[in-house]
């Protein structure tokens, strides 16, 4: 189904792309970046916005005439995003150390996934096409890579099973190697005992980049792609078999120039 979605500070108007009929409106905390995150799959109709309490995110799930409401930050949200069927939900607060992801039918927390320790301005998160990675750029300037669980990706498997009747069974969860997962802290093993910062999944791979405001996406091969504010857009590419590791640039350009720039 086609929509045409309004965002306002306090509300969003939902209506029906063809003849702007209006389907819902929903009322919403304070949100003054407009938050609000759209499926794009064409069976799988999901709207995410803010809840009406800080930290707490809607998602509406118009196929399934279902809410659910998933308190995923006790601050205010700074940035969320879909995959691309709508089945995984991806959430960051305004103090940028932690993103979860989240089934959305369920509202369960599928993994935490550590950015940092220290306050960062998340400006965008992106789902990969097959929903195995997760990237986030802040205005710290680095580009984190994380890898997502199993559990997070039969979810999605499941959903294209639905779609594809003559498969009947249901997609088997592989035992991960502790070797290829996200790095964590040598004192993870005493989880529950220390504090949750020394249990942490931490990024599988970085790239750091120049300009500080920047948006990511996910290209092809183990890829990301970076356009900045300054106008710059860059390319690099990941190992998935080295956690931890460096990204490497196989492209830097100059999309948009300053004045000043064009005269020179």
């Amino acid at each position: 189904m086609h929509r045409v979605v309004v965002v306002l500070e306090h509300k969003i108007y939902v209506y029906n792309f063809a003849d702007l009929k209006l389907v819902d409106h929903i009322e919403t905390i304070k949100n003054p970046a407009g938050l609000c995150a759209l499926c794009p799959y064409a069976s799988n109709t999901v709207l995410v916005c803010p809840g009406l309490q800080k930290g707490h995110v809607r998602v509406e799930l118009y196929d399934m005439k279902k809410t659910t409401i998933i308190p995923a930050h006790e601050t205010s949200l700074a940035c969320f995003a879909l995959n691309h069927d709508g089945t995984r939900l991806a959430t960051a607060s305004e103090k940028g150390t932690l993103i979860r992801t989240y089934d959305t039918a369920t509202g369960n927390l599928l993994q935490e996934l550590r950015r940092g320790a220290d306050r960062a301005e998340i400006y965008s998160i992106c789902f990969s096409p097959n929903t195995q990675w997760l990237a986030v750029s802040s205005n710290h300037g680095t580009i984190h890579i994380f890898k997502l669980n199993e559990k997070g990706k039969a979810i999605q498997q499941d959903s294209k099973a639905k779609d594809a009747p003559q498969k009947e069974e249901a997609p088997n969860l592989k035992v991960e190697d502790p070797s290829k997962a996200n790095p964590k802290s040598s004192f993870s093993f005493m989880k529950g005992i220390l504090p949750k910062y020394f249990s942490s999944e931490w990024s599988y791979a970085q790239c750091k980049i120049p300009d500080s405001r920047t948006i990511v996406a996910f290209g092809p091969s183990n890829s990301i792609i970076a356009v900045s504010a300054d106008g710059n857009f860059y390319k690099a590419t990941f190992d998935p078999e080295k956690p931890g590791s460096e990204c490497k640039f196989v492209a830097r350009n100059k999309i948009v120039k300053k004045p000043e720039e064009e005269e020179s």
